[in-house]
């Protein structure tokens, strides 16, 4: 199994969410969602949990490209603009610290015009368990 498939098939809540995992490389991780009516607040705009899901799908790809199990202790997100009914969101992952027990990885969040929408940090923990059966990234 790939490690697309598994967090794609594993994270449930991010699934039934509407983020879907696009590219999955050693250090660098993408996801999508198009932003419906079931992720608007009662302001009209996104939800801001659903856009940090969109991210923490990200995160979670590009820190367990290792294939050793890795969550998230610290994380934090800054929206800098709000996120619309229709709009295309990407999250790209990048890995800035690759350190074998404390990654730190950076999340930017933009929308289809390329207009930043949130900013997303993370300190995680690599539990240095494998990740059974996921042999591939992609």
């Amino acid at each position: 199994m790939t490690l697309k498939e598994f967090i794609s098939k594993g994270d449930r809540f991010a699934a039934n969410a509407g983020a879907k995992l696009v590219t999955v490389k050693d250090g660098y991780a993408m996801s999508q969602m198009v932003v419906t009516k079931e992720h608007l607040n009662a302001g009209g705009v996104c939800q801001g949990g659903a856009i940090f899901t969109l991210a923490d799908v990200a995160l979670a790809a590009v820190t367990n490209s290792n294939f050793q199990l890795t969550f998230a202790i610290d994380s934090s997100i800054f929206y800098h603009r709000s996120a619309m009914l229709g709009d295309l969101l990407t999250a790209e992952a990048v890995a800035v610290s690759r350190h074998p027990k404390i990654p730190y990885c950076e999340v930017k969040v933009k929308n289809q015009d390329d207009v930043l929408i949130a900013s997303f940090q993370a300190t995680c923990y690599n539990k240095r368990v494998p990740l059974e059966g996921v042999d591939a990234l992609e």
